[in-house]
This record gives structure tokens, C-alpha cells and sequence, in this order.
């Protein structure tokens, strides 16, 4: 495949260059502030700036298109850039995997599986779900990939959270009732690329098998990496003045039957 990454500087899109670059595709990625440290052809690529993205498609004229890109609290670039990017794509006759967020749902229902409209209550989880509405009204055969927090081998946002609370450096408490379905980044990377090669359409859900809150998941990275996961405060998110969901379970079993990619749960991918 030819395939244009946007967002491939990004942590998810390292990963997702990383596989793509090894399963010999000839790989084009975008990045805002500086490139990554692949050997393929970066584009600098704002999603707030049409010309930029016609250029980009202009440039490397793409089979297939990955959207990884992500600013949590940037309508312009989640919701619009998004939009931007899949009437780009339609433009191109090529095929589109956007990855979105279990953050378009409230947690009101509990378990959500691919059929599942959005009902968010954040910010940012209204912005994913108004990119997935577009996205659906413009690039119909696009794939919306929803997921989770995403973890790695010890660079992700919430371990590195952790190994800082669990060493002093910083001060806080892991919420024990905002529970997710944690997806370690090489399994989501090698999905996204196995859909991308695919001829799917709709929504899938990529996520882990199990469901933890994320004091569970921090005695897990806490563990996995020799620290004493006691020195992790417990706290409520109910009880703190911070929005969001509380227990998201995405349920991908209908996804998960149709990839060869196995996406393992947390207490698999982080055992010692």
C-alpha cells in the first residue's frame, strides 16, 4: 500500500509508521512541530489549513489514509480537521481509517459496542464525535476506529503519569472508578494497518479484553516495572471536580472476528 499517516509523529503514530515502514509499504507520514524519527517522507501537515492538506495529497497521492492525529482540546484540528481531511480523501477516490475515542460516550450505558451512538460529555469527546458524524456524511466507505487509552512499553502519557507518582515526583491519586479497556499500541497499530488493507467499512472498536480503572492499571505498569505500586493514591473521580466519564467498556467482540490482529487485555500485556 501506499499509505499517508497523519499524525505519525504522535505516539500512536510512531507506532503505526514503525509497523508499516517494517511490512514493507511505502509510507508518507505528517507532523505539526517537528518530524519523526522514521527514514520516511514527512510532510508538515496542519489540519487547521486546507492548502496543507491538498498539498500533502497532491505530494505523495496515497492508497490509503490513517488519521492518528490528535489535539484533545483543539475543535479546529479534531472536529474540523478531521472533516477537512475525509472530503480530501473523498476528493482522491482513497480509503480512510480514522481513529476516534471511547470518549464519545458518557458512560451512562456502561458496555458499547460498534452500534452505539455517541452521547459525550467533554469537550474533546464532542469534538470526536462531530469528526465521526462528518466523517460518515462525507467518506461513507470510510472505517471510524474507536479505542482506548492506549499504552506502550513504558513511554505512553499514563505510564509515564505513573512513574512519576509512584517515585515522588509528582503528587496525585489514580481514579479506582474510571475504569477503561486499556490497548497496548503495537496490537492497535497492527490492527489499524490490517483494516487499512482491508476493504471493511463502518465502525469498529479496538480495544482491550479487560476493563480496569486506572488505579488497577497503575498497580499494573507499577508492577511491570519493579515499583511499589503502594505509593499510588487512590482517589474517586466522583468525588473530584474533574469532567468525564466514569466506566467506559468498549466491546469489539464483533471487531475482533473479523481481524487475525489479537488485541490483548492489560493484565496480559503488562505481566512480568
Amino acid at each position: 500500500m501506499s499509505i499517508l499517516i497523519v499524525g505519525g509523529s504522535g505516539y500512536l503514530g510512531r507506532c503505526v509508521v514503525r509497523q508499516a515502514v517494517a511490512a514493507g509499504h511505502a509510507v508518507a507520514a505528517t507532523y505539526t512541530r517537528r518530524p519523526g524519527d522514521a527514514d520516511v517522507r514527512w510532510l508538515s501537515v496542519d489540519l487547521r489549513v486546507p492548502e496543507q492538506i491538498a498539498a500533502a495529497f497532491t505530494a505523495v497521492r496515497p492508497s490509503v489514509v490513517i488519521n492518528v492525529a490528535v489535539r484533545s482540546a483543539d475543535w479546529a484540528t479534531t472536529a474540523d480537521g478531521a472533516a477537512r481531511l475525509a472530503a480530501a480523501v473523498g476528493g482522491h477516490g482513497c480509503r480512510l481509517v480514522h481513529v476516534s475515542s471511547d470518549a464519545v460516550f458518557s458512560g451512562r450505558d456502561v458496555h458499547y459496542d460498534e452500534n452505539a451512538l455517541p452521547d459525550p460529555v467533554t469537550p474533546y469527546g464532542a469534538a470526536k464525535a462531530a469528526a465521526e458524524s462528518a466523517i460518515r456524511a462525507l467518506t461513507p466507505s470510510a472505517v471510524i476506529a474507536r479505542t482506548s487509552l492506549i499504552i506502550g512499553d513504558g513511554d505512553s502519557k499514563h505510564e509515564t503519569l505513573v512513574r512519576d507518582l509512584a517515585t515522588g515526583r509528582r503528587d496525585g491519586e489514580l481514579f479506582v472508578d474510571d475504569i477503561r479497556c486499556p490497548v497496548h499500541a503495537d496490537d492497535l497499530a497492527a490492527a489499524l494497518l490490517e483494516i487499512a488493507a482491508g476493504d471493511g467499512t463502518g465502525t469498529v472498536h479496538l480495544a482491550g479484553t479487560d476493563a480496569v480503572s486506572r488505579h488497577e492499571l497503575g498497580v499494573l505498569l507499577a508492577r511491570r516495572d519493579g515499583l511499589d505500586p503502594a505509593l499510588l493514591r487512590p482517589g474517586r473521580r466522583a468525588d473530584s471536580a474533574r469532567p468525564g466519564a466514569l466506566d467506559i467498556r468498549l466491546d469489539g467482540t464483533r471487531t475482533q472476528k473479523q481481524l487475525t490482529t489479537r488485541l490483548r487485555g492489560a493484565h496480559e500485556f503488562l505481566a512480568r
